[in-house]
Formats: structure tokens, sequence, C-alpha cells
């Protein structure tokens, strides 16, 4: 049995094209707002893989501070309230992206998986209970339900984080997922049919590129 995943709540963030630089505040205080890649919304764990950007004049790590961090949790469901967030989880949080990005590239470029990002995902999916307890209350006696305490919020969430992760690889998705193919771009997307960018914006960069590319190759005589 597998911890069960939180709905992403839909969002819809302004078109990527419109920032005026790669420091610009979203209205709620976080980071610029950038399109979701194809798949994020489907699967929480293509959206932490994707948390990190590098785009041509915007870089940018949502989980760069423990604020950050937590504010992601809370904007994608993960976490039901506010929990004050240390640099301990943080960093929990953001080791958890890095194995995932290892495991989707290992995915997409057909290569092992990083024995270390394996023992990541299954920690994480091993670390709180997925069963429903048995529980009691006082006045209608028993029930069962998944324990979540305030104190082991983040690992609930990187359990459900992982447990997506492992339906994503496993399941009618995986040969979808693929890399954007427009450098600099670091982000990993859901293939629509022979689309491979992760944007808008990055695949008319990629267009561009071929097309200087073609006007300066030289010429045959």
């Amino acid at each position: 049995m597998t911890a069960e995943r939180p709905r992403t709540p839909p969002h819809q963030p302004r078109d990527p094209a419109n920032l005026q630089g790669p420091d610009r505040p979203d209205p709620s205080g976080g980071a610029p707002d950038v399109l979701p890649a194809p798949g994020e919304e489907q699967h929480i764990s293509l959206a932490l893989a994707n948390s990190a950007l590098a785009l041509p004049g915007l870089r940018l790590d949502r989980l760069a501070t423990p604020a950050d961090a937590e504010h992601w949790l809370l904007a994608h469901g993960l976490t039901p309230a506010p929990a004050g967030l240390q640099e301990m989880c943080a960093a929990q949080v953001r080791s958890l992206r890095e194995h995932l990005r290892s495991l989707f590239a290992s995915h997409t470029s057909a290569q092992p998986a990083h024995p270390a990002a394996l023992a990541a995902v299954n920690d994480a999916l091993t670390r709180v209970p997925t069963a429903r307890l048995l529980q009691w209350d006082e006045r209608k006696g028993p029930y069962r339900a998944t324990p979540h305490p305030t104190t082991a919020m983040v690992d609930h969430a990187l359990a459900a984080v992982a447990a997506d992760a492992a339906d994503l690889l496993t399941g009618p998705d995986a040969p979808r997922l693929a890399a954007c193919a427009s450098s600099p771009c670091v982000r990993f997307l859901l293939r629509q049919g022979r689309r491979q960018w992760c944007s808008t914006r990055c695949g008319d960069r990629a267009r561009a590129a071929r097309a200087y590319a073609r006007r300066s190759a030289p010429q045959n005589p």
C-alpha cells in the first residue's frame, strides 16, 4: 500500500514572457510565476523536481529557504497549515528533489538508476505509516484514520511525493516522461504528441536556435 497523494489545487500562473526580470515577486510574496510544465498538475513529484528553474534571465529555487519550502508545500496541498518549517526539514525536501531529478534523468536517458536515489525514495515511502490505524474517540468509539501529527508533516509530505514518483515511473505516463529539449532549461515534462518543450517560451527558443544554426551553416558550393 502506498501513501495517499493529496490533490494539487489548480493554479493559473502568468506567462513567464510577461515577467520583468528574474527577481520579480508574485503577489503572494513568493518566487516569480512560471507556467507549470505539462504533467506537473497530475504528478506532484514532477512539480517538486521542477521547483528549481534555469532559464535565460530567470534562475530561481522555490525551496531556497525554509519559508520558501513551506510556501511550496502549502501551495501544493502537502501540508494542512503553516508549521514554522526549519532548515533541517527544508533540506530534506530539497534532498528528495535532487534524488527525484536523478531518477527522472536516468529514466529519460535509459540509464540505470543511482542506488542512492532509489534508497531515498523508498526511505520516504516507508518512514511514515500508510495504513489507516485504529483510533478511539471517547464519544464515538473506535474508528480508523491515518495519523498526521504536526511533528511529522514533512515526512507525510515526502511520502506522498515519493509515492507519486513511484507511480509515475511505473505507470502509463512513464513513456511520456522527458527532459525539456531546450537548453539551458532543466525541467522535466510529460510529452504531449511530439512536443518536447516544457513551455511555449522554451519551444520558441529552440526553434530560433535551429533557424540560426541553419542560417549560419556553411553553404556547399
